[in-house]
């Protein structure tokens, strides 16, 4: 199963060959891989005692800002470091929006920024419920935050010094959506309101956020559909960086250490091809319009 497209660039603002700005798009949206396996995310010197889950807070498993705002979420650390930490989160954000808007420019006007995340916890060993393990394929849906339609875009860098970050990917959506919806049952408007009303969800879950949400919560929950669907195991090496939909790309984090990624949202509106998006594939399968 051929995953990835690979690009051969080392930098992250472009201007990037014709050539990889006309694949780039098409590579994402027909659920590949970015894979650029030489543009690293240098973590500057200074910035190094960051490389150790001491900077984490409590159980939390990330540090995480929204570029839109200056707060930081996760982090024990307090005053100066703290601003350091920010710092870094934030270049990492400037730096993997200039590598998507050159690659697709065609999605620079549409896309908004999501989380930055800095994540110095070791996946492999961690306990947690079913529903929360990311070593277990899934696409990206979130019980309180509905998407509608939104695509959910985001950049990944391996800033471990020595080891690879190892990942699983699964099948094709559509053939995972095909499989997995006759054991869905159809979303309830009555509870969607009520959700709503408690303040459970920030707004009302769409038809299209019970579908996405019931096919994340059934991957994760069958053993025999995680050892048995069609997967391919990556080892992403130190200094590589990867980008995907991750709404559509079922995927795994297995183990690794010390990772940045940035969230980015798009409107089907501004993907090259709609049609390819997980709101037009569903709502062929199901025969209505769901958002």
């Amino acid at each position: 199963m051929e995953i990835l497209e690979p690009l051969d660039i080392t930098n992250w603002q472009g201007p990037f060959s014709p050539e990889d700005v006309a694949k780039s798009a098409d590579a994402l949206e027909t659920g590949k891989l970015l894979y650029v396996p030489n543009l690293p995310f240098l973590v500057l010197e200074p910035e190094r005692r960051f490389l150790s889950p001491d900077c984490l807070e409590g159980k939390s498993k990330n540090v995480s800002f929204r570029p839109d705002s200056r707060g930081l979420k996760g982090t024990r650390y307090q005053g100066e470091e703290r601003g350091e930490l920010l710092a870094m989160l934030r270049r990492y954000y400037e730096h993997a929006s200039g590598l998507l808007k050159a690659l697709c420019p065609g999605y620079s006007s549409y896309l908004k920024p999501g989380f930055t995340s800095f994540r110095p916890a070791e996946i492999a060993g961690r306990s947690t419920s079913w529903r929360h393990d990311d070593t277990r394929l899934h696409v990206d849906a979130f019980p309180s935050r509905p998407m509608r339609g939104l695509r959910i875009l985001r950049v990944f860098s391996n800033v471990n010094p020595q080891m690879p970050r190892i990942w699983r990917v699964g099948e094709k959506f559509e053939l995972a959506a095909a499989k997995l919806l006759p054991g869905i049952a159809p979303p309830s408007p009555v509870k969607s309101q009520v959700l709503s009303w408690l303040g459970i969800t920030k707004g009302r879950r769409t038809p299209y956020d019970h579908f996405m949400l019931e096919i994340h919560d059934h991957m994760k929950a069958d053993p025999a559909y995680q050892s048995e669907t069609e997967q391919t195991q990556l080892a992403i090496p130190p200094g590589a960086t990867w980008a995907c939909y991750t709404d559509a790309v079922s995927h795994a984090a297995m183990s690794g250490q010390f990772a940045f990624e940035q969230t980015f949202y798009l409107p089907i509106s501004g993907m090259k091809n709609p049609d390819r998006s997980p709101l037009r594939v569903l709502e062929r399968l199901v025969g209505r319009q769901l958002v």
